[in-house]
This record gives structure tokens, C-alpha cells and sequence, in this order.
């Protein structure tokens, strides 16, 4: 596309060799992803341990895939990967993707399977929608589901059973640094019961 004699380039993915235009974000995926990544953007300031991302960065990964993760962490023992003038060339610590009506299934098959095969070692999916936050892990090449968070509130907690309570979790501990945790409340912090009453 040309404005103005300049060329502006649709942002998209690359998913099996073909180009896949990616929607802009909404904003409630903006908020989730703003709170989300000024925690763990305090954590590695504080730390000195990492770098995160937003979604406007292109990750090459070794399949030839190209996706643009809603929140890239990159360890700074893999800093290698970035090209701090242009994109990031190999495979995140971890990733996050948080589900729109538009890329939910993507998200949740071909991504999560691309992810996988290519050794991303953590990976969160957000469901804005029903507020819940599924953690996945790497083990032999697998992912397999380490947790799932949701956000009740107090009204849905106090209808859970003695088991339902006790299984719930509010916690989640980032395997990819495990002295970070974060509440699952802070992800959902901007007013979402609201937005998706109806």
C-alpha cells in the first residue's frame, strides 16, 4: 500500500508458507497485554535477566514460520536472537497469545502446534472472554497443560464446591523465570465483567 509516495507494508504472518494478514488488536487485548507486560517488564528491569516484547515485533522461527506474538520473552542467555534493528530470528523462552473472535482457532491449533514443534518452552493462552489463562509447557518436544487460571469473582467462587475451591488456582508462578508470579486478577484488571456481560 502507497501514502503519500511512501509504502506501507499489511501487517501479517507467515504460517506454512503463506502470508495471513494479522488483525490489529482490540482494546481490551491491549489492556490484558499492557498489564501483562509491565509485570514482567518490572521483573526484568529489576532483574537484569531478559527482554519482552508487544505483538509489534515479527518472530522468524526455524520452520520458516513468521508469527507476531501478542508478548515475546526472550532470556538474556538467548539474546542472540534478536536483531535489535529488526526482528527476532530463532525461538522465544515464551510467548503469549491472547484469543480474539478473528485468530481463537489459529491461536489455539496451528500456532500452538508451530509453537511446540519449534521449541517454544512456555506458551499462554488468554481468553478474554470467559477470563481464564492456560499455561502450557514443553516436556520431550510435548506441551502438555501445567495450569489453567480463571478469574471468578467472588460471586462464581463462592458457588464453587470444598474440591473446586481447593483446586482453584490465583497464582501463576512463569516457569521461564520461576521467582515471577503473578496474579491472575492483574491480567484482568481492566473492567471485563462489564465489557462481556451479554
Amino acid at each position: 500500500m502507497i501514502i503519500n509516495d511512501k509504502l506501507f507494508y499489511n501487517s501479517y504472518e507467515i504460517i506454512g508458507g503463506e502470508k495471513i494478514m494479522a488483525p490489529s488488536a482490540s482494546a481490551y487485548h491491549n489492556s490484558i497485554m499492557g498489564d501483562l507486560y509491565t509485570d514482567i517488564k518490572l521483573y526484568l528491569r529489576r532483574n537484569n535477566c531478559g527482554f519482552v516484547f508487544s505483538d509489534s515485533i515479527d518472530v522468524h522461527l526455524p520452520d520458516g514460520s513468521m508469527f507476531k506474538p501478542d508478548l515475546i520473552v526472550v532470556k538474556s542467555e538467548n539474546a542472540d536472537i534478536i536483531d535489535w534493528d529488526g526482528t527476532i530470528h530463532g525461538v522465544p523462552d515464551m510467548v503469549v497469545e491472547v484469543l480474539s473472535r478473528s485468530t481463537k482457532k489459529k491461536d489455539l491449533t496451528i500456532k500452538k502446534d508451530t509453537y511446540e514443534k519449534n521449541g517454544v518452552k512456555e506458551y499462554w493462552i488468554v481468553d478474554p472472554y470467559i477470563k481464564i489463562v492456560d499455561v502450557y509447557l514443553l516436556r520431550d518436544g510435548k506441551y502438555f497443560l501445567d495450569g489453567e487460571y480463571i478469574n471468578y469473582t467472588d460471586e462464581e467462587f463462592e458457588d464453587l464446591n470444598d474440591e473446586q475451591k481447593a483446586e482453584a488456582k490465583f497464582e501463576i508462578t512463569l516457569a521461564t523465570f520461576p521467582d515471577l508470579t503473578i496474579n491472575i486478577k492483574e491480567i484482568f484488571a481492566w473492567g471485563f465483567g462489564n465489557v462481556f456481560k451479554k
